[in-house]
């Protein structure tokens, strides 16, 4: 993908300082403007340096050990080659003017708004298959640890090349086939979750028509989800699919956040004044299989990693010191909303706890109905973040296999046309699957893939390039964990995975609706059309 393809996120800017390079020469520094900046040293900049995977260029990459003066004297001189006087005196920070991009404030709402959603619904429920509360904030404070670290290791893998998705990162890191593979679990991945965002949207609406109409709402043909789920998701979903950037969504992506901490208002209300009597509330598991139960959902519920490269390539200042701001302070809020979520509805249903907890809640109240309702347009604003980032999955596949020469009408006619069968045929499987647990289980283990062996390939990859003779206590430290991210990585997506499918195989797993309509489906449209 070229640095034209994703403007106004560009990634024609010169990478900045990194872990895994030596300090960059005096008087260098990269711009914290760069993105919608088009003037001629970038320009030259993205001529003179391509994209370059680790992987094909370790045998003839020279470690870059910063106590190694003679490596350090040869990455100066290369940089001294690339960017002349002029050029330089264009990208000293005291000259850079910020032009457009997100600010830190509205990335931090952007990776909240991709991180929180459906995890939040069934979070409840995995704090009770896991043994009760303290098993599972356990669980989910030593996965946390892995979840920070990684979001840290790719944005620093990304710096090397200046990558603005996912793709491209496992690109500098594991070459073309591991662009090619990412693009292929990033798309599973993200088409999953747009149709569990889907689900959701319907579940809702449900829960909302049984409320005002009654049991027999779905008889009435435009109460029926697959009428409604469909309709509004053609009106407020699919006209923002179709973006050639992902930093305009910030705007619905606070007003997303907002909703999501009015639900987590509205557990803790329901716990402290609802009147709910409990079912049986464990202290522990009951066996130790049990704790990987919640695994599944708090990768898939703190699952940013695929967004959060696009989202950091359109931020205004792109450097670390930013993103560590932005990403800690989101990933702190959705500690938060989901711990208390958990545990406050867990409190209050115990054993009873519903799969989706506010299907436990009596929506004839207005604040039931209003978080009903709230939920839904928060889904809404949710959809285009994972629609963009499998978008751009499908897209690196097709250029790889059978785009020879791209050009801005081709990509243009290309993310429409990805964007509208993406649409439709997550819209066609939700009707389908109205089980949003089936869909949580199996795509929490992908999300182990994403949240470890990807940030393990790339820490592992960018440190055998800086010290390929592991000279340093700490080279090998960090070779030492990467190790760990990968294994763990395998043993929890092959874990995971397998308990979910014998889960969702077992006749306890089907889910019961709260109205059953005559037709529904294909079916469905066809007794409206009368054909």
């Amino acid at each position: 993908m070229t640095a034209e393809d994703l403007d106004p996120c560009s990634a024609s800017c010169p990478p900045g300082d990194s872990i895994f390079y030596p300090p960059s020469p005096p008087g260098y520094d990269a711009p914290d403007h760069c993105y919608g900046h088009h003037d001629d040293s970038s320009v030259r900049y993205s001529n003179d340096v391509t994209p370059v995977s680790i992987f094909h260029n370790f045998n003839h990459t020279p470690p870059l050990d910063s106590s190694n003066n003679s490596s350090e004297g040869q990455y100066e001189e290369s940089v001294e080659n690339i960017i002349d006087d002029h050029d330089k005196s264009e990208l000293l920070p005291t000259q850079a003017k910020s032009q457009g991009g997100s600010s830190t404030l509205g990335s931090i709402f952007l990776i909240v708004n991709a991180a929180l959603g459906a995890g939040l619904l069934n979070m409840p429920k995995a704090f009770d298959q896991a043994g009760g509360v303290m098993t599972a904030v356990l669980v989910q404070a030593v996965l946390l640890v892995f979840i920070m670290l990684a979001l840290l290791i790719l944005a620093q893998t990304s710096n090397i090349n200046k990558s603005t998705t996912l793709q491209e990162v496992m690109h500098t890191a594991a070459g073309v086939w591991g662009r090619r593979a990412t693009s292929v679990i990033v798309t599973v991945y993200c088409f999953g979750t747009c149709i569990t965002f889907l689900i959701i949207i319907g579940d809702q609406f449900d829960r909302a028509f049984a409320s005002i109409v009654g049991d027999d709402y779905c008889h009435t043909w435009y109460y029926n989800r697959d009428f409604v789920m469909p309709a509004s998701s053609l009106l407020l979903i699919l006209p923002m699919c179709y973006s050639k950037t992902i930093d305009f969504l910030k705007y619905a992506s606070a007003f997303g956040v907002f909703i999501i901490i009015y639900v987590v208002a509205l557990i803790f209300v329901e716990y402290a004044v609802g009147e709910h009597v409990p079912g049986h509330i464990k202290t522990q598991p009951d066996g130790w299989l049990d704790v990987f139960s919640v695994v599944p959902v708090i990768c898939f519920g703190y699952q940013c990693h695929v967004s959060v490269i696009p989202i950091y390539s359109c931020m205004k200042h792109r450097n670390m010191k930013h993103f560590s701001v932005a990403s800690s302070s989101a990933i702190a809020i959705c500690v938060f909303t989901y711990t208390g979520a958990a545990t406050f509805g867990y409190l209050t249903f115990g054993s009873l706890i519903s799969e989706d907890i506010i299907s436990n809640y009596n929506a004839n109240k207005p604040s039931v109905m209003l978080a009903l309702v709230a939920m839904s347009l928060k889904t809404y604003t949710t959809y285009p973040i994972l629609l963009f980032c499998g978008r751009e999955g499908l897209s690196t596949i097709i250029k790889d296999l059978f785009v020879t020469n791209d050009t801005p009408g081709k990509e243009k006619f290309r993310r429409c046309t990805i964007a509208t069968v993406w649409f439709g045929a997550s819209i066609l499987l939700a009707i389908e699957i109205p089980n949003i647990g089936a869909v949580i289980h199996i795509l929490g283990s992908f999300a182990a893939i994403f949240i470890f062996v990807f940030p393990g390939v790339c820490l592992l990859q960018t440190t055998l390039m800086r010290d390929n003779t592991l000279s340093t206590y700490k080279s090998k430290g960090k070779v030492g964990l990467a190790l760990v991210f990968i294994v763990l990585g395998f043993f929890l997506f092959g874990v995971v995975f397998t308990q979910g499918i014998m889960t969702e195989l077992s006749p306890a797993s089907e889910v019961v609706l709260l109205c059953t309509p005559e037709a529904s489906g294909a079916r469905f449209y066809l007794a409206l059309f009368n054909l």
